[in-house]
């Protein structure tokens, strides 16, 4: 195969050299001016003249911007692989990305052996190579959260913690030149790189067949495998001795002027498939000639031979990456397949879950435009049969943003946040961007946006579905700022809907927008916001079950008693055995005033005794700051139940302590709601449940536990809030729409997305009925 299809690149080959001191690093630097890709330095750690590699490449990183770094080779039986492992994800997390790692075998037996190394046969260096990798990979695997075990007899872990996972998918190249080495690289590696000195002529063809045989038997697409090599020579006017007539290493060097160098590398990369040539040797003078002459006289070369793009990458992944039965892998979108995540890639473990639910898709496509979005959906329409998600920050407690085996369009690039107008405050929001990100960009003009309480949710679920945040009271809901969207519908259409044009998708998009389309663009009109006080007050809620009801009871009759612009939420969980039930009570003020915010709180501090206490005055953007760093780690089903209503009744109050108090549930929140949202009438949005003054939700660890107990207060309850329940069963569409709002919906519904596209976030469409068979004489 004369080209696997990878960037042409270009690289150095550093001399780790401990006197002068920084000399290695040097070179490495001026590597990385000289525009080379990669730097990549011997490990000969029994030699007393060179530094040791892996301290040599930490510095080098460090000292570095964009170059990639490697050995080149590592010697594999002077480290454990585990260890090896780790330095390596760690190497790539500090670096932003820029390691990559080449393997060997081990040679120099006498003195690895004098280093405490086993001296091992060809043969079994190449088992121990390939139980190395395993256990390396199964390290790196930081996505599967069972203990690792892997290996054999040369390298074996057994229950070892995985991780860390490096910043991308480290390539493991091999230095390899024997048979059975050759077919490991075909089984497992990620690049072949012999030294082109050492090489006999045929070696490379020789080892391309064997290579791509191993990896086809194994049922891998030789493409995988990048092929580098090692190659050294000296510039000069004349071409010297003909290769027929020099011996050795020598036979394998380079010689003559660049333009020779170019028509000596020409059939090594249309013939053999090499597409990352490192030049051997420690000499600026060479370096800086041949990245200024051979590596741009080559490219010019390798395109005009082939016609193709030398910069760019095929995306060739095996299909022993655990893909899922069902998908058409083959069939994704070029756009979509450099970002596409499948079970397998390094990157799967960061996007598999939500922040609450555990997944596990066989496939998240990444777009980055609205044109990508497009591309992706059609790809989902062309597997009707499989789970679709659509995620913005995976924060979601309902949302099924993730499932198992099947598709997530991940709109998290669709991150931008823009100022349309500022005399009219209106803002246009992509969906991926987060809460606290678009509280952030508004605070810089004193603007806000009610918009739940977590800075790391992501905006296209909540402001498709209500949206109940710090300022709801005063501001309303996120949904009640909304003047238009851009959204792809079902069958790729891209349309605006507005209260002008496309006005009833309008009004579905405002609270069941998640059953019409895949919201690409937001535009709204923010509120002037200045500094506000926030409080949090921790109060001993009541001794007994019938101490908890009476406060509930009092903290709702205050919240209704109090002015719009102070909004508040209520936490409570089982009280330990012994002790009173702690009720924490978070609130907003939206005023700048000391005096009126304490003024607002005041009848608060008489519920009950306050055990602690904070209340300070800051921004709506620092409250919002308040998301956790890294990725969502979810794991297995929440069970979350929620209910919308009217007054904290005694009747209620006390059910809902008794609930607390038997132990089934293990977080309880009520959210005031009211005041601004009850001014906006039923049927101007399909979230219609204006008249309720408090969202009630709580959690349980056992669904089948739990919801009996939950399903019990369900009298008490007038409509419920999509966002926070996860019950699947029909009569939840029944509680969170009126029935003319439903019916509403499902007209729209069949209209919009008659094949039932958005069909696995709380589906609006009527279930089909099978007809009864015939009967039969």
């Amino acid at each position: 195969m004369p080209h696997y299809g990878h960037r042409l690149q270009f690289g150095t080959f550093v001399t780790p050299v401990n006197s002068p001191p920084a000399r290695a690093v040097e070179l490495a630097q001026l590597s990385e001016r000289l525009g080379y890709d990669l730097v990549t330095f011997q490990d000969h750690p029994y030699q007393a003249a060179f530094h040791d590699t892996w301290t040599l490449m930490t510095w080098v990183a460090a000292r570095t911007e964009r170059i990639r770094i490697a050995p080149n080779v590592l010697n594999v039986p002077l480290r454990p692989p585990a260890v090896t492992a780790r330095a390596a994800a760690s190497l790539d997390l500090l670096s932003g990305g820029r390691f990559e790692l080449a393997l060997g075998a081990g040679g120099f037996w006498d003195a690895i052996e004098a280093m405490g190394g086993d001296r091992l046969t060809p043969g079994q260096a190449v088992d121990a190579l390939s139980q190395a990798i395993d256990v390396i990979r199964g390290i790196w695997d930081a996505g599967e959260r069972s203990p690792l075990g892997a290996g054999g007899e040369y390298h074996h872990v057994d229950g070892a913690k995985r991780g860390p996972a490096p910043a991308h998918d480290i390539p493991l190249w091999i230095g390899a030149l024997k048979p059975r080495m050759l077919r490991l690289v075909g089984r497992k590696g990620d690049g072949w790189l012999p030294s082109l000195p050492y090489l006999q002529p045929g070696d490379l063809t020789r080892g391309n067949v064997a290579i791509d045989q191993a990896a086809t038997d194994a049922g891998r697409d030789p493409r995988e495998i990048r092929r580098l090599l090692n190659i050294g020579g000296r510039f000069g006017a004349a071409t010297g001795a003909s290769a027929a007539a020099r011996t050795g290493r020598e036979a394998g060097m380079l010689d003559g002027p660049p333009a020779r160098w170019v028509e000596q590398l020409l059939p090594l990369a249309l013939d053999e498939g090499v597409s990352t040539f490192i030049l051997l040797g420690d000499d600026p003078t060479a370096m800086e000639r041949f990245a200024a002459e051979v590596a741009p006289g080559l490219r010019d070369a390798v395109e005009r031979e082939l016609g193709i793009d030398t910069t760019a990458e095929a995306l060739v992944r095996s299909p022993l990456a655990r893909r899922r039965a069902g998908i058409d892998y083959g069939a994704i979108p070029a756009s979509l397949a450099a970002r596409a995540v499948e079970p397998g890639d390094s990157a799967f473990r960061s996007v598999r879950s939500t922040y609450l639910r555990g997944g596990s898709p066989g496939l998240v496509l990444r777009p980055g435009s609205v044109d990508e979005v497009v591309e992706a959906l059609a790809f989902a329409r062309a597997h009707p049969e499989l789970p679709l998600g659509v995620r913005s920050g995976g924060h979601g407690i309902s949302g099924r943003s993730t499932n198992d085996g099947g598709l997530v369009i991940d709109l998290g690039a669709l991150n931008a946040i823009e100022v349309l107008d500022e005399a009219s405050r209106r803002v246009r929001i992509q969906p991926g961007a987060r809460w606290m990100d678009v509280a952030a960009a508004l605070g810089e003009h004193g603007w806000a946006l009610s918009s739940g309480d977590y800075g790391g949710v992501g905006v296209g679920g909540l402001a498709t579905a209500g949206g109940i945040g710090w300022l709801v009271r005063e501001h309303g809901l996120t949904i009640d700022h909304l003047r238009a969207v851009d959204i792809v519908l079902a069958d790729g259409r891209v349309v605006r809907a507005d209260a002008e044009q496309n006005a009833e998708l309008f009004w579905a998009v405002r609270g069941a927008g998640a059953n019409f389309g895949i919201v690409v663009a937001f535009e709204f009109e923010v509120d002037e916001v200045g500094d506000i006080g926030w409080a949090q007050l921790a109060f001993d809620a009541g001794e007994g079950i019938e101490g908890t009801a009476a406060f509930l009871e009092g903290w709702g009759r205050l919240v209704e008693e109090s002015p719009r612009e102070l909004t508040s939420f209520l936490i409570l969980g089982a009280p330990r055995s012994g002790r009173p039930a702690v009720a924490q009570m978070l609130a907003v003020v939206d005023s700048d005033d000391p005096e009126t915010v304490i003024g607002e709180l005041q009848p608060f501090a008489q519920l009950g005794p306050l055990l602690d206490q904070s209340v300070q005055l800051t921004s709506y953007a620092g409250l919002m700051a308040n998301a956790q760093p890294g990725e969502h780690d979810g794991r297995g089903e929440p069970a979350a139940r929620t209910g919308l209503i009217e007054h904290l009744t005694p009747e209620f109050s006390l059910a809902a302590a008794e609930m607390i108090a038997s132990g089934t549930v293990y977080y309880f929140q009520i959210r005031a709601v009211g005041g601004a949202v009850n001014d906006v009438a039923p049927d101007a949005t399909a979230y219609a449940h204006r008249s309720a003054n408090f969202s009630v939700v709580a959690f349980g660890a056992s669904k089948e536990r739990f919801d009996p107990v939950w399903d019990a207060l369900a009298h008490h309850f007038d409509g419920l809030y999509l966002s926070f329940e996860t019950d699947q069963r029909p009569e939840r569409l029944r509680e969170a729409f009126p029935p003319a709002t439903l019916a509403r919906l499902r007209t729209l519904k069949r209209r919009y997305d008659p094949q039932n596209v958005f069909r696995d976030n709380f589906n609006i469409a009527e279930a089909k009925v099978e007809p009864e068979p015939a009967p039969t004489s």
